[in-house]
């Protein structure tokens, strides 16, 4: 396809020092794609995709320059990487080896993607970046928002000739502790305030959801989704059937919840990243070995699989999200207000105007043993990938 000029954001906009490291903006190219990304917080600040005919739109939530991240008065996740343990904690409470550990309960009474000082509110290390790759590391100290053990955490983003925005993910820990990362991009593949997301189509590859209660906390079940609104195993129009009478749906105020993937015998969609690197971060202790007891990195399959798509008829756009994880998380700008904020092109961020799928592990897993574990101990390997492919039809 033949290149285009885009409206980039100026990097002059994220030349900036906060809490005495340096920030910048990185731009990154490959196939169709073009992608802002700042190491404040790992943002993804814009991601030009074009539609059916080539036009391009930046089909990401976000603000225009660094000061606007830094002192929010907005969505706080656009585009961020979020963590140490992305999703809520109930109560701010989980028990690890007998002992309580107590976190900053930033919503509702819980904690939410982290705490009040997260990951995406951290300068990360920029170790390499390359026009098509950023590697980004994060060292969360012991008792970072409450959390136990030194994690070391190295980040790549990376955009591929087959228009694919990867994610992979890589963490050691010198003490016990559990961990949880996930992207959080605000999609909208007509383009961030184009329109609402009800219009757009999804299908999610997930025969159960997990149930929460009022304060989006799981209820500890897995609830199949045959014969209600959550049944996305075949392509539905998102609005479709958001305000029908379900209780589930009022939980969220909508869509709010961790879909467990199905796990087809084959998978076959791509292999597991390179181990590499982990242990040239700036941290105490190396990457270990891949866990084989049930730890944060050992997932039932070492395969990447087609987790969701997501398409915009009218232009064509859409996206497919491959994960190695057992969840996705599918939110739809429930909690976004009327437009009282504006994004990076000047038009306001409304209600139901975007959305986000998040692959992780389950909300709450330190809470419920017979979930997932996303227990971490010295000597393991945390992996994770997430991809986001684009095309248009």
């Amino acid at each position: 396809m033949k290149k285009v000029a885009l409206k980039l954001i100026n990097n002059e906009d994220f030349n900036a020092e906060v809490d005495g490291k340096r920030v910048a903006l990185y731009t990154l190219t490959a196939g169709d794609l073009t992608m802002q990304v700042t190491n404040y917080g790992a943002r993804v600040v814009s991601l030009w995709a074009p539609d059916r005919d080539g036009a391009y739109e930046d089909v990401v939530l976000g603000y225009e320059h660094i000061d606007r991240y830094v002192h929010n008065c907005g969505e706080r996740f656009l585009g961020a990487v979020v963590g140490r343990y992305a999703n809520r904690i109930a109560g701010g409470r989980f028990d690890l080896d007998g002992m309580v550990y107590s976190l900053p309960q930033n919503n509702n009474g819980q904690t939410l993607h982290g705490g009040v000082k997260g990951v995406d509110r951290v300068v990360w290390e920029v170790k390499s970046a390359t026009a098509h790759k950023l590697v980004l590391c994060y060292v969360a100290k012991d008792g970072e928002e409450g959390f136990p053990g030194n994690l070391s955490i190295e980040m790549t983003y990376e955009l591929t000739p087959q228009n694919e925005f990867k994610v992979t993910y890589l963490a050691t820990t010198d003490a016990p502790t559990v961990v949880n990362l996930s992207h959080h991009s605000f999609f909208n593949l007509m383009g961030e305030g184009r329109g609402t997301i009800t219009d757009h189509i999804l299908t999610i590859h997930g025969d159960y959801i997990i149930p929460v209660n009022s304060v989006l906390i799981p209820t500890g079940e897995m609830a199949s989704v045959e014969g209600t609104p959550f049944d996305f195993r075949e392509p539905h129009v998102i609005g479709e059937r958001i305000e029908v009478e379900n209780e589930q749906l009022k939980m969220g105020a909508g869509y709010d919840h961790c879909w467990v993937l199905s796990r087809p015998a084959e998978w076959g969609t791509g292999e597991r990243p390179t181990e590499e690197g982990t242990g040239d971060c700036p941290t105490e202790g190396g990457a270990g070995e891949r866990p084989t007891d049930g730890g944060a990195g050992d997932c039932p399959t070492d395969e990447v699989a087609l987790a969701a798509t997501l398409w915009e008829p009218g232009s064509g756009r859409y996206m497919e999200v491959f994960t190695d994880q057992p969840g996705i998380q599918f939110y739809c700008g429930n909690f976004f207000d009327y437009g009282s904020s504006n994004g990076k092109y000047g038009r306001p961020l409304k209600y139901r105007e975007s959305l986000a799928l998040e692959t992780q592990k389950f909300p709450d897993s330190p809470n419920h043993p017979h979930f997932p574990s996303t227990l971490l101990r010295p000597g393991e390997l945390y992996s994770h990938t997430c991809i986001y492919k684009f095309g248009a039809k």
